[in-house]
């Protein structure tokens, strides 16, 4: 019966002394954490493979589903974090509603799905940064941005913008917020000049066929793209660190879900009227669209700005990773040295600095492309699980006030369920074999270490 036990409510919102996070952030930093996030990997990388490999044209459908999966799990996600304002997101919210065993197994899949992501993240950063610096010129020696796998001893440029990361991140949230917005804002006037340059040469034709891969295809390339909605989740783990977090967080989540489909769906139409989508296999192609049709400079332009939209998506996965540890490590079911906050920075900076060089050294030593599937994994569970909980939690707590309440609660997380298994059976099936065998890996920690040590079970 230990695995079922669950955290009481009151429990979540009473905090332990010298655990307390630092309340600095509003709706707009929010939204901004948000659109940092959710724009970046899928709009300068995913969104070529996507549209050669998968769904073609109708790439823009894989966008539309995405979204409308997304919507289901936002407008749950919205009710529980007013109702649990506490750092952890689904995991949090899964022990709340059905108990630490899958709380523990959701709170393990984040930790994976954000480290694998993130240092995904880190390569495609030193890529976009390796070719505008060669389109000048200037040719960085491959053994020191390469990975020994294939040919180099180090991909310095990933290792050294993530350690720059982890050092904003320990310095203090509200620092690392106001980097994140002048990021995202040039990242956003990056989209519109790449719609406004390759707009125009946008022709129909290059829609036919729309469907080249069937419906099967639409439905496989929401699964690759789903990596870059994981923002959602990363966006419940600052709550803790929300001045007004049962008003500040669903108004962000629920901006930066809408702003992000409308840009995702925009840059997909031209992306693949401008250039037919068989050529469209690269993991720079917005850039490449762009020279492609004569534009050399622009597509200089929209590489820089590339950089900087994946600066912001490494910074929040690094954020949203140590959050989870921190959540995690308070319950006792890791360390509890992790969770110690820094006396001047009131940050979580063991978490972080492990979590840093962690990602660190995977994105400087390891090709982990072949595994950033994972984090669409990862992120789906955590959704489903997040949508039985907060049908769970009305049960449980019927009378508790909830500032955002989930319009037809039993229609709606029903359908963010059916979506999100969906999604999930459209992944690749060694994606799968990985995840349980993480999974697997993380249920041992969980009975030689977790189930011990955890707080509950102290109390009982």
């Amino acid at each position: 019966m230990s695995l079922w036990r669950r955290k009481e409510l009151a429990d979540l919102t009473v905090l332990a002394q010298g655990h307390k996070l630092n309340r600095a952030l509003g709706a707009m930093d929010i939204t901004m954490l948000g659109l940092g996030v959710i724009i970046g990997t899928g709009i300068f990388v995913l969104t070529g493979i996507g549209a050669a490999r998968y769904a073609g044209p109708g790439l823009m459908l894989s966008f539309v589903l995405a979204a409308i999966t997304c919507t289901f799990v936002c407008l749950a996600y919205s009710e529980l974090v007013s109702l649990i304002p506490v750092s952890g997101s689904a995991y949090t919210y899964t022990y709340a509603s059905l108990g630490e065993f899958f709380g523990w197994w959701v709170g393990w899949g984040l930790i994976l799905e954000y480290s694998v992501g993130a240092s995904a993240v880190a390569g495609g950063w030193s890529a976009y940064l390796v070719g505008i610096l060669q389109s000048a010129g200037i040719n960085l020696p491959k053994a020191l941005t390469t990975v020994p796998a294939d040919g180099g001893i180090v991909n310095l440029p990933a290792l050294l913008v993530t350690l720059v990361v982890t050092g904003l991140l320990v310095v203090g949230v509200k620092e690392s917020a106001r980097v994140n917005r002048i990021l995202v804002f040039v990242k956003i006037i990056t989209i519109f000049i790449f719609l406004f340059l390759a707009g125009p040469h946008v022709e129909a034709s290059n829609w036919q066929p729309f469907l080249p891969f069937g419906w099967h295809g639409v439905a496989a390339g929401t699964a690759i793209l789903f990596f870059a909605y994981l923002g959602v989740d990363s966006l419940a783990t600052a709550a803790e660190e929300t001045k007004n977090p049962r008003r500040d967080m669903p108004l962000g989540i629920i901006a930066s879900l809408v702003i992000c489909t409308i840009l995702y769906i925009a840059v997909s139409v031209v992306m693949t009227g401008a250039v037919p989508y068989t050529e469209l296999n690269t993991a720079a192609p917005a850039s490449f669209v762009l020279e492609k049709i004569g534009l050399r400079m622009g597509s200089a332009i929209v590489g820089t700005g590339a950089i900087c939209g994946l600066s912001t998506v490494l910074m929040v996965m690094i954020y949203a990773q140590t959050r989870a540890f921190f959540a995690i490590s308070r319950d006792g079911l890791l360390p509890e040295k992790l969770c110690h906050v820094h006396h001047r920075f009131h940050t979580p900076y063991i978490a972080t600095l492990i979590v840093g060089i962690g990602v660190a050294v995977i994105s400087g030593f390891t090709p982990i492309y072949i595994v950033a599937e994972m984090c669409s994994a990862g992120t789906l569970f955590a959704f489903i699980c997040s949508c039985f909980g907060v049908m769970v939690l009305r049960r449980v707590y019927p009378n508790v006030k909830r500032p955002f309440k989930c319009p037809a609660i039993y229609l709606v997380a029903p359908a963010g369920i059916v979506f999100c298994a969906f999604v999930f059976s459209q992944l690749s099936w060694h994606t799968l074999v990985l995840f349980a065998s993480w999974s697997v890996l993380g249920l041992l920690g969980y009975a030689f270490y977790g189930r011990k040590h955890s707080h509950l079970i102290k109390k009982q």
